[in-house]
């Protein structure tokens, strides 16, 4: 019995982890209907008050977009003798020879070439090596799979009249989001993070974070907050939070796009979320102690550390699937008393909440129609599910970044899907590596599955709905993820 209450314990705790982790969203969701930034425009310069502009485009081997980055770059509408264009190229293979035809077609606007050979602390440390060259006073970010605005910079550089605003981020959207359920999963969830959270957080002064493109900085900010640093797998995020800790402003554009492509793939995806995880955790181990220290508000605090701990709620997840099992098992042998099961009902309170931000994030964007309605209705329980298939290897990231392993940054394969050929199935930059959490990912599967069967068998439908949400996600995450990884070693 001792056993069956120490995997009780365990399910409790980590329970109640995302259950105030929600209470955290609805505060944001709260603030959320408050949001009036983008209501508050700044008024448009003269062109002879426009500051000088640089804008980094940051790539490696990125052979499949760098012509169309250039391309969108090049039409960026602003004066010329007050903006170049960097190309922070890192490249080892034809990418290199692409930009330089490509910004040879370009004679009238003002593209700078710099090509290292070392890498040296990735794309932090390319950054940091273009900002020494810059002649910009503001700082523009655009990563390789974006198609930047024409009118981004005439829409950003007026919040910078504040001396104090350090950083302008607008809102990504999605150039492939119906490609595929996988697409569309993900625009399902980045867009409650563009809206819900940057927008909450913002509206309350909370930090905000740079989210590592389609941003605008002012040099002097990036400068006195400790320039790149290469420490993280998420430069962004620790950027972000040593400016704000210094007192500079950052300010939320929702309604300015910058649209990016999402991964097609399972492996793409997989390897994204490791670094934006693993980041994040490395990130609060970096800094909430000293966000804890600075005399800021309590609400200021409470928001950052849900913010950089928010990766956590993947290791609450798996620990609460894992335990499920046993704790399933001494329910239907009678081993716990029916009333336990009853108490936990406060738990749904999270799911709810969290539902409602997703609800409230995806139907804002499409004025919250009947369509849109229909479409959440198959779209959460399918993101749920899959965000779940996702635990174990998301956890693995979280706690590498908790515990200070350290690994190297592996971008994201960039596809382009707009092109007819190569499409992703032949994508030379796509990993053909099974990683040994795919296989644990697939034996879940089967776990789960097998227990739905016994439940149904022997009428136990307690954990019904969320054992068959398991099975259904760590189902659809190995079949994907072998799938990704098996077209690209046989093609």
């Amino acid at each position: 019995m001792a056993i069956t209450y120490f995997f009780l314990g365990v399910y409790v705790l980590a329970m109640v982890f995302v259950l105030l982790y929600s209470m955290a969203q609805a505060h944001l969701l709260v603030y959320f209907f408050k949001f009036k930034a983008w209501t508050k425009k700044p008024e448009a310069l003269d062109a002879k008050d426009l500051p000088p502009v640089t804008v980094q485009l940051p790539v490696y081997n990125e052979k499949y977009v760098v012509v169309r980055l250039i391309e969108a770059a090049a039409k960026i509408r602003y004066p010329a003798d007050k903006l170049e264009i960097q190309l922070l190229d890192d490249s080892t293979d034809e990418t290199a020879e692409l930009i330089k035809q490509s910004i040879a077609k370009f004679p009238a606007v003002n593209f700078q070439y710099i090509h290292r050979e070392d890498r040296k602390g990735f794309k932090a440390g390319a950054l940091k090596a273009g900002l020494a060259r810059a002649s910009g006073e503001l700082i523009a970010i655009f990563d390789a799979d974006f198609v930047p605005d024409p009118d981004f910079l005439l829409r950003t550089v007026g919040h910078f009249r504040d001396e104090m605003t350090g950083m302008v981020q607008t809102r990504w959207t999605h150039l492939n989001e119906d490609y595929s359920v996988l697409t569309r999963l993900q625009a399902f969830a980045l867009d409650a993070h563009f809206m819900v959270e940057q927008m909450g957080r913002n509206q309350q002064n909370a930090f905000i974070n740079f989210n590592g493109t389609g941003g605008i900085w002012r040099k002097s900010c990036i400068i006195d907050a400790g320039n790149w640093q290469a420490d993280t797998l998420t430069e962004d995020l620790d950027l972000s939070y040593r400016a704000q800790q210094r007192g500079w402003k950052f300010v939320y554009r929702p309604d300015i796009q910058s649209p990016a492509e999402l991964p097609p793939v399972m492996s793409a995806i997989k390897s994204q979320q490791f670094r934006w995880t693993k980041g994040g955790a490395e990130c609060a181990v970096k800094h909430l102690r000293d966000v804890w220290s600075k005399p800021l508000s309590f609400r200021v605090k409470f928001h950052a550390t849900a913010h950089l701990l928010n990766a956590v709620i993947f290791i609450a997840v798996l620990l609460v699937s894992l335990s499920s099992i046993p704790v399933w098992w001494a329910f239907y042998q009678g081993w716990i008393p029916d009333s336990y099961f009853q108490a936990a009902a406060v738990f749904l309170i999270g799911f709810v909440v969290i539902a409602l931000v997703y609800f409230v994030a995806n139907l804002s964007l499409l004025h919250y129609s009947w369509q849109g309605v229909g479409r959440f209705i198959w779209e959460l329980p399918l993101f749920l599910s899959v965000s779940m298939g996702l635990a174990l290897h998301n956890a693995q990231a979280v706690w590498e970044g908790l515990t200070g392993k350290k690994s190297p940054f592996v971008r994201t394969p960039k596809y382009n899907l707009s092109l007819e050929k190569p499409g992703w199935k032949t994508n030379v930059y796509h990993s053909v590596q099974v990683p040994a959490t795919t296989y644990i990912e697939a034996v879940f599967a089967v776990v789960f599955t097998a227990i739905v069967g016994l439940s149904i068998y022997t009428q136990t439908y307690e954990m019904l709905v969320f054992h068959a949400m398991l099975a259904l996600g760590y189902s659809l995450v190995s079949i994907t993820s072998f799938r990704s990884y098996r077209l690209k070693s046989i093609s």
